[in-house]
């Protein structure tokens, strides 16, 4: 009688993460005496070492030194952080520790030493709230103070461990607070944990709680009040709080805000990580989970494989990525595995352009695409800005003429289609000034138009163009130069069928959710199939040499 023998599964081919945060150390920081600190007074809360010296892992700890790092003035450098990571990452623990520092610990700087590295003293009237849209939310982080503090800080510090508020001997408080704005408003705390807050939405107040506790940050004495958000990747489309914040960091990122102070740092797993195929998933897992090695990959992949798991839920918790609405055109890893930043466009390439423009409301945008290989690129767009600055704004007509006049002096660009809603007059210029340069017209018959491809007449042309688009992003035969507002404004798109197919638009009418870059990159790669159905850069390639060239 034989007996089978079970080898575990070999561990995968290891892959990189997709890590978004700041890159390096800071200069200065007040986070490496916090780390010694919480050495000594701080206990690991759960788990097989529980009881013992708590350890920052060096995710944990590069984050803490980062969150808490200053300039030559002795100021926070970051007013707001977001810590994304999967679940059963450490996000509690992680914010139970910073809470502690923050009430009996060295977390405010007190001047320089001598070899220029900063004091670091304790706040003289500290005042933590776990805020969270519901009780068992803020019970997930009170409930760590009492195995993590010390019975010697408790002692040093004179710590009283309640359920709801943790008093100390000097005034100080820990306190779980929930939704209730009102009861919010004036309140003078120095550290706000918002506890997963890609649960806080309209509905439960969640939005009126994070505006009350930015208000409140932002008129601290010194000026040090702070927030930090933990939370797990936020569902596109929900509008949660969670999701605010990451659209702030795209938007910061794109440069479409001049706000600064952001903290946004995450780790998940690559785009490509097939859920169907173990080897990927597990490799993807690996990466996701950083250096949360407590977390079991077998237990994981269990998860995910359960039919009862939804493949978006197991993306959004376990792998932490970012993944559309369930009525999303496509999928954030699809998007993302077709990037190649590193694609430059020449000058003098071939290339054909698409523009979609709108006066106030909308973005307007213009997006090239290489006639040799179909990369497909932003040249430039314009968009309200966030905030007041965007208050009575409008496109500057002249700026997006400038742009186009610019693309055309650098390429070689032989198709231009336009939009002409709200830009008739620009279109029609464009046609008189670089319609003998074109080799196609973006309309013909009757009302023949080398520039004018209005959307209201086109709706059979661009859906069908907007479904080949989605094969191509399959069948990775799709490059793009990975902009940050490219990839907004593609994840902001929604599925919307029509008599013809399934075509694509925002979420609503007024949705503030661009897509015009999207909906140009779609109409300049049509441009790019015109083209090519015409014949016309054969002929003019034949014309020049006396040779009929193969493409």
């Amino acid at each position: 009688m034989s007996t089978a023998v079970h080898s575990a599964p070999a561990d995968p081919p290891r892959v990189e993460p997709v890590r978004i945060g700041p890159v390096g150390l800071p200069r200065w920081s007040l986070g490496w005496d916090m780390l010694a600190w919480s050495a000594r007074y701080l206990l690991q809360p759960d788990g097989p070492d529980a009881g013992r010296p708590w350890r920052f892992t060096p995710e944990q700890a590069r984050f803490l030194v980062w969150f808490y790092a200053i300039d030559e003035r002795g100021k926070f450098t970051n007013r707001y952080a977001v810590y994304r990571r999967l679940k059963g990452a450490g996000k509690d623990p992680l914010a139970s520790a910073v809470s502690s520092l923050e009430f009996v610990g060295p977390c405010r700087f007190g001047g320089w030493r001598a070899d220029g590295t900063p004091i670091v003293v304790p706040h003289p009237a500290p005042w933590v709230q776990i805020a969270a849209v519901s009780r068992d939310q803020t019970r997930n982080t009170m409930t760590l103070f009492g195995p993590m503090l010390s019975r010697k800080a408790i002692e040093e510090f004179g710590i009283d461990l309640g359920k709801e508020i943790i008093h100390s001997r000097r005034g100080g408080r820990i306190e779980a607070v929930t939704s209730s704005p009102r009861a919010l408003e004036g309140g003078r705390a120095t550290l706000v944990i918002k506890n997963e807050n890609h649960h806080w939405i309209g509905s439960n107040s969640g939005h009126e709680m994070s505006e009350v506790i930015a208000r409140n940050a932002a008129k601290s004495r010194d000026g040090a009040s702070r927030a930090l958000a933990i939370t797990n990747a936020h569902e596109p489309g929900e509008d949660s709080d969670a999701e605010r914040d990451y659209d702030a960091w795209l938007s910061i990122q794109a440069g479409r805000s001049i706000a600064d102070g952001l903290l946004y740092d995450s780790i998940e797993a690559p785009p490509d990580t097939d859920l169907a195929d173990p080897a990927s998933l597990r490799a993807g897992l690996i990466a996701a989970r950083g250096d949360s090695i407590w977390l079991d990959v077998d237990r994981l992949v269990a998860e995910i494989q359960d039919p009862r798991t939804p493949p978006s839920m197991s993306r959004r918790f376990y792998l932490n990525q970012v993944v559309s609405a369930p009525d999303g055109w496509l999928t954030a890893p699809e998007w993302d595995a077709c990037a190649d930043p590193g694609r430059v466009v020449e000058d003098g390439e071939t290339v054909v352009m698409f523009f979609d423009g709108s006066k106030s409301n909308d973005a307007s945008g213009l997006v090239g695409c290489c006639v040799s290989d179909g990369h497909t690129f932003v040249i430039d767009a314009w968009e309200k800005p966030a905030g007041p600055a965007g208050e009575g704004w409008e496109v500057n007509r002249d700026a997006v003429n400038l742009a186009v006049r610019k693309a055309f002096g650098r390429w070689d660009v032989v198709a231009f289609y336009c939009d002409v809603r709200e830009f008739e007059q620009h279109v029609d210029l464009w046609r008189d000034e670089y319609g003998d340069r074109l080799l196609i017209q973006a309309t013909t018959g009757q009302r023949a138009h080398a520039t004018a491809w209005d959307m209201r007449t086109r709706v059979r042309e661009f859906t069908a163009a907007a479904e080949r688009t989605l094969v191509d992003l399959a069948d990775r035969a799709l490059s793009h130069d990975g902009d940050p507002r490219l990839r907004r404004h593609a994840l902001n798109a929604r599925r919307r069928p029509n008599r013809y197919g399934v075509g694509l638009g925002k979420e609503s009418r007024n949705s503030d959710r661009k897509v015009d870059l999207i909906v140009c990159a779609v109409g300049a790669r049509q441009a790019r199939r015109d083209l090519i159905a015409s014949g016309a850069l054969l002929k003019r390639r034949s014309n020049r040499t006396g040779r009929v060239w193969s493409f």
